[in-house]
């Protein structure tokens, strides 16, 4: 029951809807995080009434706040449970997504979720900053990532000329946020739904003048 109980939240929370087989994928995807949470502390949060509101919702509200890019290529940083990432993968399957998680156990959980899913994701197995140099992307996620500070830093640096970062953060951090990265235009802010003084931030790296 929980697809019909996820589509309701998305009702309340006034998102969009979404297909019979994404609200499957999430059914099996919290199936998923229940069995290895039992395991691997994926998340504290453990009852699945509150992993659909504070973590489903939230990351759906991000995909569909994602602006629309040709071919587009997503960096979902420090992946952890999967959380943007995931959810962007099912909601948005024309977004090509990368998982990058440096702890061994957290990247089997994400392979075994992106294989049983049947998403168009890959999974990066080690730290964003041993990527090749030339790998950069045209959106960067971060949510939950330790040491924020030096993660929207490292996370800047992938990020293609007019590329987008989207950070969940919340109205006492976003100001130190635009601090640390005073070279991305943050375009939109948007009160997330998964939390009272949640915020999603949108910022854009701008083009270089001609």
């Amino acid at each position: 029951m929980s697809d019909a109980r996820l589509a309701q939240l998305l009702e309340q929370a006034e998102l969009t809807s979404l297909t019979p087989d994404a609200l499957e994928r999430f059914d099996c995807y919290l199936d998923l995080l229940l069995k290895w949470n039992s395991r691997l502390n994926l998340t504290a949060i453990r009852d699945p009434e509150t992993i659909l509101r504070r973590h489903f919702v939230e990351c759906i509200q991000c995909a569909q706040a994602l602006p629309k890019i040709e071919s587009p290529t997503l960096l979902d940083f420090g992946s952890g449970a999967g959380l943007p990432g995931i959810p962007i993968a099912i909601c948005r399957p024309e977004i090509r997504v990368t998982l990058a998680e440096s702890q061994r156990k957290k990247a089997a959980f994400l392979r075994e979720a992106v294989r049983t899913l049947a998403l168009s994701a890959e999974v990066f197995d080690g730290r964003v900053e041993n990527m090749p140099e030339d790998r950069c992307f045209d959106v960067v996620t971060l949510r939950a990532v330790d040491r924020m500070r030096e993660a929207c830093e490292t996370a800047s640096s992938r990020l293609n000329p007019g590329g987008w970062m989207v950070v969940f953060s919340t109205s006492e951090a976003k100001l130190e946020l635009k601090q640390v990265l005073p070279s991305i235009l943050w375009l939109h802010e948007i009160r997330s739904v998964g939390l009272d003084q949640g915020l999603l931030l949108l910022g854009q790296r701008p083009r270089p003048a001609r």
